[in-house]
């Protein structure tokens, strides 16, 4: 093998390649616009909508409660709840978002709580609705409110001291600075969208120097020159791993100047500040690397076996599948990096690049990662070689 020659075919390849308005396309314009459009939509609909639903009030319905004058007082003069006329249909009108909860009050409930007897208030809601899960949210708060100031209130009446109920207090605190916080809950969606886009950065090139010269008949051509068919696949996967690493990097340089710009995610009442350390993006770009070979590799003895770019992209397509299925795993919550899943390709990078975004560095798991991903890389290169040394894969009919 003649590095020499490999070279030589690279830089052919990339001046060919930059002429391509799809590869411009995938390789710089797709990830420079992808991550300020995604995560400037994602804060834009979260606040706007966390907002809006705290902003107003919680429409409920009331079922009984005729004979209960006091709770019912106490929730008409809830400023968080606006109370509807009653309907048979309530519940029903619960399941079609018309009104976000139904509460049911026992008939005889005053009476039951000044006697001191056990009474049981029901509240229907919507589950997986957000607004139908904060009214039910207020309404808890409510009776918990409610049932404290009717135990003190009865404690008092007895000449006890309200301190019985609460004889001790629990504080918590978030010790963790807001900006790991805010990184640990996007820092599963950040490798995962880094991922796709370095393989889809990496498929046109691959498809248009294999299947592509194929169809254009330059292929015979290109093979006719003096240099070795290692020394020509060597050279074309340089192009397509330069591909893949190129939009990866575009990927993670425009994630940081939208979190430069406007790196605040809204949770609840609180504010997190989105900010990524510079130490934890170059860590994730070296984990990257021979993940992008990998896919370089690969797609390349995949789209090499095609005749045509159309019937390339129909075996590359599939592909995508098998890349977001472990990447998108990665990215969900309770899934954890440990020895098994470190052993799973794509996966274990993706989790790993969730905890070095998160500000965890198990560098024994980034090490194990990054040294099986290197031979599983490897391997995807000596398959291409091959593939590339065939003559039935090369000229097929």
């Amino acid at each position: 093998m003649s590095l020499h020659n490999s070279w030589i075919v690279y830089r052919k390849e990339l001046r060919d390649m930059l002429r391509d308005k799809r590869t411009i396309r995938s390789m710089i314009i797709i990830p420079m616009i992808a991550f300020p459009l995604l995560y400037g939509g994602i804060f834009y609909f979260i606040s706007k909508t966390e907002g809006q639903a705290r902003s107003e009030k919680s429409t409920v319905m009331i079922q009984g409660g005729e004979d209960s004058p006091k709770v019912l007082a106490a929730l008409l003069s809830f400023p968080e709840i606006d109370i509807q006329p009653y309907q048979s249909d309530a519940k029903q009108e619960v399941v079609d978002k018309k009104i976000r909860a139904l509460i049911t009050i026992p008939q005889g409930f005053d009476a039951a709580v000044a006697s001191g007897e056990r009474a049981r208030v029901s509240v229907n809601y919507y589950k997986d609705d957000e607004k139908s899960e904060l009214a039910n949210d207020r309404l808890q708060k409510f009776f918990d409110d409610y049932k404290n100031r009717v135990a003190r209130a009865a404690l008092a009446a007895h000449g006890l001291s309200p301190t019985i109920l609460e004889p001790f207090t629990v504080d918590a605190s978030n010790i963790a600075p807001p900006s790991k916080v805010g990184a640990a809950i996007l820092g599963g969606w950040i490798p995962y969208l880094i991922i796709i886009l370095s393989f889809t950065g990496a498929m046109y090139p691959a498809m248009d120097l294999t299947a592509g010269e194929k169809e254009r008949g330059t292929m015979e051509t290109i093979l006719t020159s003096p240099v070795s068919r290692t020394d020509l696949v060597i050279g074309k996967f340089l192009m397509v791993f330069t591909a893949a690493v190129v939009t990866a990097v575009l990927s993670l340089v425009s994630m940081g100047v939208l979190f430069s710009q406007r790196g605040k995610l809204g949770m609840g009442n609180e504010i997190l500040q989105i900010t990524i350390d510079p130490s934890s993006v170059l860590a994730v770009i070296v984990l990257l690397l021979p993940l992008a070979v990998l896919f370089a590799a690969v797609l390349l003895a995949v789209a090499l076996f095609a005749k045509s770019y159309r019937e390339a992209q129909s075996y590359v397509s599939p592909l995508v599948f098998i890349v977001i299925a472990p990447a998108i795993v990665g990215a969900l919550p309770g899934i954890e990096l440990n020895w098994k899943t470190a052993l799973v390709p794509i996966l274990n990078t993706s989790l790993v690049s969730k905890e070095i975004i998160g500000g965890s560095y198990p560098w024994l798991m980034i090490a194990a990662i990054f040294g099986m991903t290197c031979v599983y890389a490897g391997i995807a290169i000596a398959w291409a070689v091959r593939m590339f040394n065939r003559e039935d894969v090369l000229f097929r009919t």
